[in-house]
Protein backbone atom coordinates (compact mmCIF):
# COMPACT_ATOMS: atom_id res chain seq x y z
CA UNK A 1 0.00 0.00 0.00
CA UNK A 2 1.39 3.40 -0.96
CA UNK A 3 2.56 5.55 1.95
CA UNK A 4 0.64 8.68 2.81
CA UNK A 5 1.91 11.94 1.33
CA UNK A 6 0.91 15.20 3.07
CA UNK A 7 1.16 17.12 -0.21
CA UNK A 8 -1.46 14.89 -1.83
CA UNK A 9 -5.03 15.07 -0.65
CA UNK A 10 -7.62 12.36 -0.84
CA UNK A 11 -10.93 13.72 -2.18
CA UNK A 12 -14.34 12.15 -2.54
CA UNK A 13 -16.50 13.10 -5.50
CA UNK A 14 -20.28 13.47 -5.33
CA UNK A 15 -20.70 10.11 -7.02
CA UNK A 16 -18.67 8.52 -4.24
CA UNK A 17 -15.53 7.95 -6.27
CA UNK A 18 -12.24 8.59 -4.47
CA UNK A 19 -9.44 10.51 -6.23
CA UNK A 20 -6.11 12.09 -5.25
CA UNK A 21 -5.17 15.71 -5.84
CA UNK A 22 -2.15 17.95 -5.33
CA UNK A 23 -1.26 21.59 -6.05
CA UNK A 24 2.26 22.53 -7.14
CA UNK A 25 4.01 25.79 -8.04
CA UNK A 26 5.09 25.94 -11.70
CA UNK A 27 6.58 29.42 -11.86
CA UNK A 28 5.10 32.89 -12.02
CA UNK A 29 2.27 34.30 -14.08
CA UNK A 30 3.36 36.54 -16.92
CA UNK A 31 0.56 39.02 -16.47
CA UNK A 32 1.08 39.91 -12.78
CA UNK A 33 4.17 38.00 -11.59
CA UNK A 34 2.21 36.09 -8.96
CA UNK A 35 2.67 32.40 -8.27
CA UNK A 36 1.36 30.12 -10.95
CA UNK A 37 -0.02 26.93 -9.47
CA UNK A 38 -1.06 23.73 -11.19
CA UNK A 39 -3.77 21.47 -9.78
CA UNK A 40 -3.45 17.79 -10.71
CA UNK A 41 -5.95 15.03 -9.99
CA UNK A 42 -5.35 11.30 -10.47
CA UNK A 43 -7.34 8.13 -9.82
CA UNK A 44 -4.85 6.51 -7.45
CA UNK A 45 -2.37 7.73 -4.85
CA UNK A 46 0.48 6.05 -6.74
CA UNK A 47 -0.42 7.84 -9.96
CA UNK A 48 -0.59 11.16 -8.13
CA UNK A 49 2.79 10.61 -6.45
CA UNK A 50 4.41 9.61 -9.75
CA UNK A 51 3.01 12.65 -11.54
CA UNK A 52 4.20 15.01 -8.80
CA UNK A 53 7.66 13.43 -8.87
CA UNK A 54 7.80 13.79 -12.66
CA UNK A 55 6.92 17.48 -12.52
CA UNK A 56 9.51 18.18 -9.81
CA UNK A 57 12.17 16.26 -11.76
CA UNK A 58 11.45 18.11 -15.02
CA UNK A 59 11.40 21.47 -13.21
CA UNK A 60 14.86 20.68 -11.82
CA UNK A 61 16.13 19.80 -15.31
CA UNK A 62 14.45 22.85 -16.87
CA UNK A 63 12.32 20.73 -19.23
CA UNK A 64 8.89 21.03 -17.64
CA UNK A 65 6.05 22.04 -19.96
CA UNK A 66 3.06 23.53 -18.17
CA UNK A 67 -0.42 22.82 -19.55
CA UNK A 68 -1.79 25.61 -21.74
CA UNK A 69 -4.66 26.21 -24.14
CA UNK A 70 -2.69 28.06 -26.83
CA UNK A 71 -4.04 27.36 -30.32
CA UNK A 72 -2.04 26.82 -33.49
CA UNK A 73 -3.26 30.22 -34.71
CA UNK A 74 -1.89 31.88 -31.57
CA UNK A 75 1.38 30.01 -31.91
CA UNK A 76 1.78 31.14 -35.53
CA UNK A 77 1.20 34.76 -34.49
CA UNK A 78 3.93 34.51 -31.85
CA UNK A 79 6.31 32.62 -34.13
CA UNK A 80 5.89 35.07 -37.02
CA UNK A 81 6.61 37.99 -34.74
CA UNK A 82 9.87 36.34 -33.64
CA UNK A 83 10.95 34.66 -36.90
CA UNK A 84 10.50 37.71 -39.13
CA UNK A 85 12.25 40.26 -36.95
CA UNK A 86 14.54 42.36 -39.12
CA UNK A 87 13.34 40.79 -42.37
CA UNK A 88 12.08 42.75 -45.35
CA UNK A 89 8.35 43.23 -45.67
CA UNK A 90 8.21 41.06 -48.77
CA UNK A 91 9.94 38.20 -46.96
CA UNK A 92 7.63 38.59 -43.98
CA UNK A 93 4.72 38.40 -46.38
CA UNK A 94 6.09 35.14 -47.81
CA UNK A 95 6.28 33.64 -44.31
CA UNK A 96 2.72 34.76 -43.61
CA UNK A 97 1.41 33.32 -46.87
CA UNK A 98 3.19 30.00 -46.34
CA UNK A 99 1.32 29.29 -43.09
CA UNK A 100 -2.14 30.24 -44.37
CA UNK A 101 -3.00 26.56 -45.08
CA UNK A 102 -1.98 25.72 -41.51
CA UNK A 103 -4.36 28.35 -40.17
CA UNK A 104 -7.13 27.07 -42.44
CA UNK A 105 -6.85 23.44 -41.41
CA UNK A 106 -5.23 23.39 -37.95
CA UNK A 107 -5.55 26.92 -36.61
CA UNK A 108 -8.33 26.08 -34.15
CA UNK A 109 -6.48 23.17 -32.53
CA UNK A 110 -4.66 23.54 -29.22
CA UNK A 111 -0.93 23.01 -29.75
CA UNK A 112 -0.68 20.55 -26.84
CA UNK A 113 -3.40 18.43 -28.42
CA UNK A 114 -1.86 18.48 -31.89
CA UNK A 115 -0.60 15.03 -32.93
CA UNK A 116 1.69 13.67 -35.60
CA UNK A 117 -1.35 12.08 -37.20
CA UNK A 118 -2.99 15.52 -37.42
CA UNK A 119 0.02 16.85 -39.30
CA UNK A 120 0.13 13.84 -41.65
CA UNK A 121 -3.56 14.30 -42.50
CA UNK A 122 -2.89 18.01 -43.02
CA UNK A 123 -0.12 17.26 -45.51
CA UNK A 124 -2.37 14.83 -47.39
CA UNK A 125 -5.08 17.52 -47.51
CA UNK A 126 -2.67 20.08 -48.97
CA UNK A 127 -1.57 17.62 -51.66
CA UNK A 128 -5.14 16.69 -52.61
CA UNK A 129 -7.22 19.85 -52.15
CA UNK A 130 -5.40 22.56 -50.20
CA UNK A 131 -5.34 25.31 -52.81
CA UNK A 132 -7.30 28.45 -51.97
CA UNK A 133 -5.77 30.98 -54.36
CA UNK A 134 -3.31 31.13 -57.26
CA UNK A 135 -5.31 28.54 -59.18
CA UNK A 136 -8.55 26.60 -59.00
CA UNK A 137 -9.73 26.46 -55.36
CA UNK A 138 -9.98 22.94 -53.99
CA UNK A 139 -7.20 21.50 -56.13
CA UNK A 140 -3.90 20.24 -54.75
CA UNK A 141 -0.88 22.37 -54.01
CA UNK A 142 2.49 21.65 -55.58
CA UNK A 143 5.02 19.53 -53.68
CA UNK A 144 7.26 22.57 -53.39
CA UNK A 145 4.47 24.61 -51.78
CA UNK A 146 3.61 21.77 -49.39
CA UNK A 147 7.25 21.34 -48.40
CA UNK A 148 7.53 25.07 -47.73
CA UNK A 149 4.41 25.12 -45.55
CA UNK A 150 5.44 21.96 -43.69
CA UNK A 151 8.85 23.48 -43.07
CA UNK A 152 7.30 26.63 -41.61
CA UNK A 153 5.06 24.54 -39.35
CA UNK A 154 8.10 22.59 -38.14
CA UNK A 155 9.88 25.86 -37.37
CA UNK A 156 6.87 27.17 -35.44
CA UNK A 157 6.66 24.01 -33.33
CA UNK A 158 10.41 24.10 -32.70
CA UNK A 159 9.89 27.65 -31.47
CA UNK A 160 7.07 26.38 -29.21
CA UNK A 161 9.36 23.66 -27.87
CA UNK A 162 12.06 26.22 -27.05
CA UNK A 163 9.48 28.26 -25.16
CA UNK A 164 8.32 25.13 -23.29
CA UNK A 165 4.82 25.41 -24.71
CA UNK A 166 4.82 21.85 -26.10
CA UNK A 167 6.55 18.65 -25.08
CA UNK A 168 7.72 17.73 -28.58
CA UNK A 169 7.64 18.83 -32.21
CA UNK A 170 4.98 16.58 -33.71
CA UNK A 171 5.82 17.74 -37.26
CA UNK A 172 9.52 16.90 -37.00
CA UNK A 173 9.36 13.52 -38.72
CA UNK A 174 6.34 14.04 -40.97
CA UNK A 175 7.20 13.67 -44.66
CA UNK A 176 5.38 13.83 -47.97
CA UNK A 177 4.86 10.25 -49.04
CA UNK A 178 6.09 8.98 -52.38
CA UNK A 179 2.50 8.29 -53.40
CA UNK A 180 1.52 11.86 -52.55
CA UNK A 181 4.45 13.22 -54.54
CA UNK A 182 3.37 11.19 -57.56
CA UNK A 183 -0.21 12.39 -57.12
CA UNK A 184 0.91 16.01 -56.98
CA UNK A 185 3.19 15.56 -59.98
CA UNK A 186 0.29 14.18 -62.01
CA UNK A 187 -1.87 17.19 -61.14
CA UNK A 188 0.80 19.87 -61.49
CA UNK A 189 1.25 21.39 -64.91
CA UNK A 190 4.93 21.44 -65.82
CA UNK A 191 5.13 23.79 -68.78
CA UNK A 192 8.54 24.07 -70.40
CA UNK A 193 9.91 27.55 -71.11
CA UNK A 194 9.39 29.04 -74.56
CA UNK A 195 11.71 27.92 -77.29
CA UNK A 196 13.42 30.31 -79.69
CA UNK A 197 10.57 30.18 -82.21
CA UNK A 198 7.97 31.12 -79.59
CA UNK A 199 10.06 34.05 -78.35
CA UNK A 200 10.39 35.39 -81.89
CA UNK A 201 6.67 34.88 -82.59
CA UNK A 202 5.75 36.77 -79.42
CA UNK A 203 8.07 39.67 -80.28
CA UNK A 204 6.71 39.89 -83.80
CA UNK A 205 3.13 40.02 -82.56
CA UNK A 206 3.69 42.86 -80.07
CA UNK A 207 6.16 44.97 -82.04
CA UNK A 208 3.62 47.73 -82.69
CA UNK A 209 1.83 47.52 -79.33
CA UNK A 210 2.06 50.34 -76.78
CA UNK A 211 3.83 48.17 -74.18
CA UNK A 212 6.34 46.67 -76.62
CA UNK A 213 9.33 48.41 -74.98
CA UNK A 214 8.32 47.37 -71.46
CA UNK A 215 7.65 43.79 -72.56
CA UNK A 216 11.10 43.66 -74.11
CA UNK A 217 12.52 44.26 -70.63
CA UNK A 218 10.91 41.00 -69.52
CA UNK A 219 12.63 39.33 -72.47
CA UNK A 220 16.09 40.30 -71.27
CA UNK A 221 15.43 38.17 -68.18
CA UNK A 222 14.34 40.89 -65.78
CA UNK A 223 11.97 39.75 -63.06
CA UNK A 224 8.41 41.17 -63.19
CA UNK A 225 9.05 43.10 -59.95
CA UNK A 226 12.22 44.56 -61.49
CA UNK A 227 10.40 45.67 -64.63
CA UNK A 228 7.71 47.34 -62.51
CA UNK A 229 10.35 49.04 -60.36
CA UNK A 230 12.55 50.51 -63.08
CA UNK A 231 12.39 54.29 -63.50
CA UNK A 232 13.47 56.38 -66.46
CA UNK A 233 16.35 57.70 -64.37
CA UNK A 234 17.69 54.13 -64.35
CA UNK A 235 17.66 53.94 -68.16
CA UNK A 236 20.48 55.43 -70.23
CA UNK A 237 19.28 55.23 -73.83
CA UNK A 238 22.43 56.90 -75.15
CA UNK A 239 24.70 54.36 -73.49
CA UNK A 240 22.17 51.57 -73.98
CA UNK A 241 21.98 50.40 -70.36
CA UNK A 242 19.39 49.82 -67.64
CA UNK A 243 20.19 49.80 -63.95
CA UNK A 244 18.26 47.26 -61.89
CA UNK A 245 18.07 49.18 -58.63
CA UNK A 246 14.53 48.78 -57.29
CA UNK A 247 11.80 46.16 -57.24
CA UNK A 248 8.11 46.91 -56.98
CA UNK A 249 5.96 43.99 -55.96
CA UNK A 250 2.73 42.99 -54.24
CA UNK A 251 2.87 41.57 -50.72
CA UNK A 252 0.15 40.11 -48.52
CA UNK A 253 -0.40 41.86 -45.18
CA UNK A 254 -2.71 39.90 -42.88
CA UNK A 255 -2.89 42.86 -40.47
CA UNK A 256 -4.92 44.87 -42.97
CA UNK A 257 -8.67 44.61 -43.49
CA UNK A 258 -9.98 41.90 -45.80
CA UNK A 259 -9.98 43.06 -49.39
CA UNK A 260 -7.07 45.41 -48.70
CA UNK A 261 -4.38 42.92 -47.72
CA UNK A 262 -2.52 42.99 -51.04
CA UNK A 263 -0.32 46.08 -51.10
CA UNK A 264 2.57 47.36 -53.16
CA UNK A 265 6.05 47.43 -51.64
CA UNK A 266 9.06 49.00 -53.31
CA UNK A 267 12.55 48.08 -52.16
CA UNK A 268 16.11 47.45 -53.22
CA UNK A 269 17.05 44.00 -54.59
CA UNK A 270 17.73 41.36 -51.95
CA UNK A 271 21.40 40.91 -52.76
CA UNK A 272 24.34 42.85 -54.15
CA UNK A 273 24.16 40.67 -57.25
CA UNK A 274 20.53 41.69 -57.71
CA UNK A 275 21.61 45.32 -58.12
CA UNK A 276 23.17 45.30 -61.56
CA UNK A 277 23.48 47.33 -64.73
CA UNK A 278 22.59 45.48 -67.92
CA UNK A 279 23.64 46.47 -71.44
CA UNK A 280 20.50 46.71 -73.53
CA UNK A 281 20.24 44.88 -76.86
CA UNK A 282 19.52 47.34 -79.67
CA UNK A 283 15.88 46.17 -80.21
CA UNK A 284 15.19 46.89 -76.53
CA UNK A 285 16.78 50.35 -76.78
CA UNK A 286 14.61 51.15 -79.79
CA UNK A 287 11.51 49.81 -78.06
CA UNK A 288 12.15 51.98 -74.99
CA UNK A 289 12.78 55.08 -77.14
CA UNK A 290 9.44 54.53 -78.83
CA UNK A 291 7.71 53.96 -75.49
CA UNK A 292 9.16 57.17 -74.06
CA UNK A 293 7.89 59.12 -77.05
CA UNK A 294 4.43 57.56 -76.58
CA UNK A 295 4.42 58.62 -72.93
CA UNK A 296 5.38 62.18 -73.88
CA UNK A 297 2.36 62.38 -76.20
CA UNK A 298 0.08 60.88 -73.53
CA UNK A 299 1.30 63.41 -70.96
CA UNK A 300 0.60 66.27 -73.34
CA UNK A 301 -2.89 64.96 -74.08
CA UNK A 302 -3.82 64.32 -70.42
CA UNK A 303 -2.55 67.62 -69.07
CA UNK A 304 -2.96 67.98 -65.31
CA UNK A 305 -4.57 64.55 -65.09
CA UNK A 306 -1.23 62.95 -65.95
CA UNK A 307 0.79 61.44 -63.10
CA UNK A 308 4.47 62.06 -63.82
CA UNK A 309 5.52 59.10 -61.65
CA UNK A 310 8.86 58.57 -63.36
CA UNK A 311 8.35 54.83 -63.80
CA UNK A 312 8.95 53.20 -67.15
CA UNK A 313 6.01 50.81 -66.93
CA UNK A 314 2.96 53.07 -66.61
CA UNK A 315 -0.57 53.24 -67.94
CA UNK A 316 -1.89 55.97 -70.27
CA UNK A 317 -2.14 58.44 -67.36
CA UNK A 318 1.34 57.80 -66.03
CA UNK A 319 0.28 55.62 -63.12
CA UNK A 320 2.80 52.85 -62.34
CA UNK A 321 1.63 49.34 -63.06
CA UNK A 322 1.75 46.51 -60.53
CA UNK A 323 3.09 43.06 -61.24
CA UNK A 324 -0.38 41.55 -61.54
CA UNK A 325 -1.28 44.09 -64.23
CA UNK A 326 1.96 43.34 -66.09
CA UNK A 327 1.16 39.64 -66.04
CA UNK A 328 -2.41 40.17 -67.30
CA UNK A 329 -1.16 42.32 -70.19
CA UNK A 330 1.51 39.74 -71.01
CA UNK A 331 -1.05 36.91 -71.06
CA UNK A 332 -3.25 38.96 -73.37
CA UNK A 333 -0.33 39.48 -75.76
CA UNK A 334 0.49 35.76 -75.67
CA UNK A 335 -3.09 35.04 -76.67
CA UNK A 336 -2.91 37.53 -79.53
CA UNK A 337 0.42 36.07 -80.66
CA UNK A 338 -0.94 32.54 -80.62
CA UNK A 339 1.90 31.25 -78.42
CA UNK A 340 1.66 29.10 -75.31
CA UNK A 341 0.62 30.99 -72.20
CA UNK A 342 3.51 30.77 -69.78
CA UNK A 343 4.35 32.60 -66.59
CA UNK A 344 6.66 35.55 -67.09
CA UNK A 345 9.21 33.71 -65.01
CA UNK A 346 9.24 31.01 -67.70
CA UNK A 347 9.91 33.68 -70.30
CA UNK A 348 12.87 34.62 -68.11
CA UNK A 349 13.89 30.94 -68.03
CA UNK A 350 13.73 30.83 -71.83
CA UNK A 351 16.08 33.78 -72.26
CA UNK A 352 18.62 32.57 -69.69
CA UNK A 353 18.53 29.09 -71.20
CA UNK A 354 19.04 30.50 -74.69
CA UNK A 355 22.05 32.49 -73.51
CA UNK A 356 23.57 29.47 -71.74
CA UNK A 357 22.92 27.16 -74.68
CA UNK A 358 24.42 29.56 -77.20
CA UNK A 359 27.87 30.03 -75.79
CA UNK A 360 27.40 32.75 -73.16
CA UNK A 361 29.64 31.80 -70.19
CA UNK A 362 27.85 30.51 -67.10
CA UNK A 363 29.28 33.30 -64.95
CA UNK A 364 27.84 35.91 -67.29
CA UNK A 365 24.41 34.22 -67.34
CA UNK A 366 24.34 34.10 -63.54
CA UNK A 367 25.40 37.76 -63.22
CA UNK A 368 22.82 38.76 -65.84
CA UNK A 369 20.11 36.98 -63.86
CA UNK A 370 21.16 38.74 -60.67
CA UNK A 371 22.19 35.60 -58.80
CA UNK A 372 25.01 35.13 -56.32
CA UNK A 373 25.02 31.35 -56.76
CA UNK A 374 26.09 30.10 -60.17
CA UNK A 375 24.89 26.59 -59.34
CA UNK A 376 21.41 27.90 -58.51
CA UNK A 377 21.19 29.59 -61.91
CA UNK A 378 22.11 26.39 -63.73
CA UNK A 379 19.81 24.17 -61.66
CA UNK A 380 16.77 26.44 -61.70
CA UNK A 381 16.82 28.57 -64.83
CA UNK A 382 18.89 26.87 -67.49
CA UNK A 383 17.05 24.25 -69.52
CA UNK A 384 18.18 22.50 -72.71
CA UNK A 385 15.96 23.75 -75.54
CA UNK A 386 15.03 21.66 -78.61
CA UNK A 387 17.43 23.56 -80.86
CA UNK A 388 20.34 22.89 -78.51
CA UNK A 389 19.45 19.22 -78.23
CA UNK A 390 19.35 19.00 -82.03
CA UNK A 391 22.84 20.51 -82.15
CA UNK A 392 23.94 17.79 -79.74
CA UNK A 393 22.41 15.16 -81.99
CA UNK A 394 24.28 16.56 -85.00
CA UNK A 395 27.58 16.33 -83.14
CA UNK A 396 26.83 12.76 -82.10
CA UNK A 397 26.09 11.93 -85.74
CA UNK A 398 29.69 12.84 -86.53
CA UNK A 399 30.92 10.50 -83.81
CA UNK A 400 28.62 7.56 -84.50
CA UNK A 401 28.55 7.66 -88.29
CA UNK A 402 30.24 4.75 -90.12
CA UNK A 403 31.40 7.17 -92.79
CA UNK A 404 34.72 8.72 -91.88
CA UNK A 405 36.16 11.91 -93.36
CA UNK A 406 39.08 11.42 -95.76
CA UNK A 407 42.41 11.63 -93.95
CA UNK A 408 44.49 12.18 -97.09
CA UNK A 409 46.50 9.01 -96.50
Amino acid sequence: MAAADPTIKKIKLKNGKVRYRFVIDIGKKKEDGKRNQLTVTRDTLTEAKNERARIIHEQARGTFVAPNKMTVDELLDAWLESATRGLEEGTRSNYTSAVLPVRTRLGHKQIQQLTESDVEKFVDWMISSGRRRGGKPGTGLSVRAVELTLGRLRSALTFARRRFWVVSNVAQYVVITREARQQAAALTRDDPPWDETEVRTFIGAIEHRRLYGAMMLTLIAERPAEVCGVRWEHVDLAAGTVKVARTRTIVYDRALARGERNKVVEKEPKSRAGSRTLPLPSPVVQGLKTFRAIQAREKLAAGEAYNASGYVLVDELGNPMKTDMLRRRAYRFMELAGVRRVRLYLARHAILSWMANNGVPDTVVSAWAGHTDLGFTKRTYVHPDPQSLKAGSDKLTELLSLERPETGM
